[in-house]
């Protein structure tokens, strides 16, 4: 994150690769994923719910108080977008069931796919444009980002066992496209940031705090929804922790650009939640 803010004239121009890098990205990981092992439970329902029509929900609640587009879409992008893969590994570490967690995040990744291109022909940048032509205009996006990934790993898994099993074995490649990824995306949001008129610091700093009241809120709402249906970590990492890269992709290519420092800003309120609960969780080993 530092490098991408320090270095964003150089690695900004660079912005044209992260829709093959994030792509390239979920292959790897979909190869941790086995289609026969996935089993939809009562938990996955009430997250998925959440993740599609609360989003939407609080977006046209928002915009009906007089909130502002901007902020608006900032609040719904930052609980619309899907759920990161990391965040298996991250709920491993504290106890989750790995298959509950496994099974909500390619579900919600692919409901993203999905639904977005529906949802961004009614808000964002194109309501402009024939439904239908907006609506390819997200879903081709879309399908290369999310579905090709899963397409092609559950055909090598099918056809080419070899293969498939040797890029199962080098998940670290994921971590690598991540932080190349991670990079680009701050210095081309940083790049957006600082192109930007005075007057839009305040709705920024409105945008980042908002992101990190509805972080906390998605790790708590999840811990009790999972902890309903006999599972808290599950629930929370699988609500809370989510593909911000995705997000500001989609952001800035079919919402108000200047919403995609929300998802920006979750990363780092993210990456704080997790490590308070590594740390603590480490504690309670302890004692």
């Amino acid at each position: 994150m530092v490098i991408g803010i320090l270095l964003h004239d150089w690695v900004g121009e660079l912005k044209f690769l992260s829709p093959w890098l994030i792509a390239a990205m979920l292959f790897v990981t979909f190869t941790r994923v086995k289609v026969k092992e996935l089993r939809l439970r009562k938990i996955h329902a009430g997250q998925l719910g959440f993740q599609l029509l609360v989003s939407v929900g609080l977006y046209f609640l928002l915009t009906a108080l007089g909130v502002g587009e901007v902020v608006s879409q900032g609040v719904m992008i930052c609980i619309f977008m899907p759920t990161a893969m990391a965040s298996v590994v991250i709920g491993a570490m504290l106890g989750a069931n790995v298959g509950t967690m496994t099974t909500f995040t390619l579900l919600s990744n692919m409901a993203v796919a999905v639904t977005a291109p529906v949802l961004f022909s009614f808000v964002g940048t194109h309501t402009d444009l024939p439904f239908l032509t907006s609506f390819w205009m997200v879903l081709r996006r879309l399908l290369l980002l999310v579905v090709a990934p899963f397409a092609l790993a559950a055909l090598m898994e099918k056809f080419a066992p070899k293969a498939y099993d040797y890029v199962h074995r080098h998940q670290q490649w994921s971590f690598y496209l991540w932080v190349v990824s991670l990079v680009i995306l701050m210095g081309s949001t940083t790049n957006f940031i600082l192109e930007q008129p005075s007057e839009a610091i305040l709705t920024e700093v409105v945008l980042a705090l908002s992101a990190g009241v509805i972080c906390v809120a998605q790790f708590r709402i999840g811990r009790w929804w999972g902890g309903k249906c006999g599972d808290k970590v599950s629930g929370g990492q699988s609500l809370g922790q989510k593909n911000t890269l995705l997000a500001i992709l989609l952001a800035q290519s079919y919402l108000n650009p200047l919403s995609s420092v929300a998802p920006a800003a979750y990363i780092v309120w993210q990456n704080l939640f997790n490590s308070w609960q590594l740390s603590r969780h480490k504690e309670n080993k302890k004692e």
